[in-house]
């Protein structure tokens, strides 16, 4: 079989290619953020436990296809190249999208989940699209421009979702106003397969490929294994990090039903409330992390964002009103500072040969976290739901996820100094 041809011949693969796909990429998958929830209760007679529980299923069910298939669809793109899985990630979003459009039952619109989380692969191979164009010294600046990609999507996404659900588009079209979301970002995301298909150059030269597929490889278990070998707290790190991504998991796995069951918000200003503090989080990364870490370093950040993070949860959960969960936000945005510490942290754990197996062990916890975090949060507010005549506490499961950073943010203190000497690589 002949090697995967370029999107054109004697175009140079760069920067600017993968950036217009994942900035147009991430725009359709924050689309469905505010309204995927709601078509969800919709489909399940309008209640909001039930909804939760169901919301439960389809998030650990794309999480375990996600744990399983990203690492065959990663070691894939290191056979044939970036582009073809590129599209195939794209062919999978823009199905499911078709089935979140269209579905009569759940039972099709899990179909659709599945689909795209054994297909889900962009971000991950967008990230690698970087690495293939862009030399070592530059990699972390590109990653930071990647970042603003994905923000800008879920910046955006939300506010165009929930719109296109709201009251003024519902007026006209009535109740498939919930499924015109699910339309445009379907149309968007078949432009980008187009676009992937005749425009976005490859990236991975052949001479620079796997010469075979090694299935033993394509472990998201194995990797695991990786953090146990290396001393200096690289493991307590990647533990604090997983708690932090466990953490996180709670406002994508509750916050629309929670919105709306507690504030009686709809789609709109759902989305609203998601570009805000999206904005504060974008604000924090590109305008304090640098200032700050040059000043308090690379542990102060981590403490410090576990920190805020918890008290911003803390203050989320706690809001009576609406206003007072968006006085919270600019607490909560805090919690960016996490990320850039811990990340400078732990490269500085292991040499440059094995900075990309860091990055894949860090990526199954990750998987890991959200299969569980759904799970957790979502049995717990449908809970909360269930017991709120006795028991008001509607904020419970945002409570858990502040407790986690608290564990998170004692573990860091711990384990969170800088090495005195670089890494080297530990024996086999």
């Amino acid at each position: 079989m002949s090697e995967t041809k370029t999107a054109s011949p004697g175009r140079k693969a760069a920067f600017g290619f993968i950036f217009a796909s994942a900035a147009m990429n991430a725009i359709s998958f924050g689309i469905m953020i505010p309204v995927l929830p709601n078509l969800i209760k919709q489909l399940a007679g309008g209640d909001t436990a039930s909804a939760s529980e169901i919301n439960v299923v389809f998030a650990v069910t794309w999480g375990v296809m996600q744990f399983f298939c990203g690492p065959v669809l990663g070691m894939l793109s290191d056979r044939i190249g970036r582009r073809p899985v590129l599209l195939i990630s794209f062919g999978g979003l823009a199905v499911d999208f078709l089935f979140m459009a269209f579905a009569p039952t759940l039972a099709w619109l899990f179909i659709g989940r599945v689909i795209n989380g054994m297909t889900a692969a962009s971000f991950s191979t967008a990230n690698a699209y970087v690495a293939d164009v862009t030399p070592p010294q530059e990699r972390a600046k590109t990653f930071g421009l990647m970042g603003s990609a994905f923000s800008f999507g879920f910046l955006f996404g939300p506010v165009m979702g929930g719109f296109l659900a709201g009251p003024f588009v519902h007026q006209y079209l009535g109740d498939f106003a919930l499924r015109v979301p699910f339309l445009v970002a379907a149309a968007l995301t078949a432009i980008n397969w187009v676009y992937g298909l005749l425009i976005l150059p490859e990236s991975l030269p052949p001479e620079r490929r796997l010469t075979a597929f090694n299935w033993k490889r394509a472990n998201p278990v194995g990797s695991l294994g990786f953090l146990k070998a290396h001393e200096g707290g690289l493991l307590g790190l990647a533990t604090t990090g997983f708690l932090f991504q466990l953490a996180h998991t709670v406002l994508p796995s509750i916050f629309v039903l929670y919105a709306g069951y507690r504030y009686h918000w709809g789609t709109d200003l759902v989305g609203l409330t998601l570009m805000a503090t999206g904005i504060l989080g974008m604000l924090v990364q590109t305008l304090l992390v640098g200032p700050v870490v040059a000043r308090i370093g690379e542990r102060g950040a981590l403490l410090l964002g576990a920190a805020g993070g918890a008290a911003g949860f803390a203050l989320y959960g706690f809001a009576p009103t609406g206003w007072a969960y968006v006085a919270a936000a600019p607490v909560f945005a805090l919690v960016n500072f996490l990320q850039p510490g811990l990340q400078g942290l732990m490269t500085r754990r292991v040499g440059p040969q094995e900075q990309g197996q860091l990055q894949g062990a860090n990526q199954s916890l990750q998987g890991i976290a959200s299969i569980i975090g759904p799970v957790v949060f979502g049995e717990t507010f449908a809970w909360a739901v269930r017991h709120d005549a006795t028991l008001h506490l509607p904020g419970l499961p945002i409570y858990v996820a502040s407790s986690l950073l608290v564990c998170a943010f004692l573990l860091a203190v711990r384990v969170g100094h800088a090495p005195p000497v670089a890494a080297t690589a530990p024996a086999e």
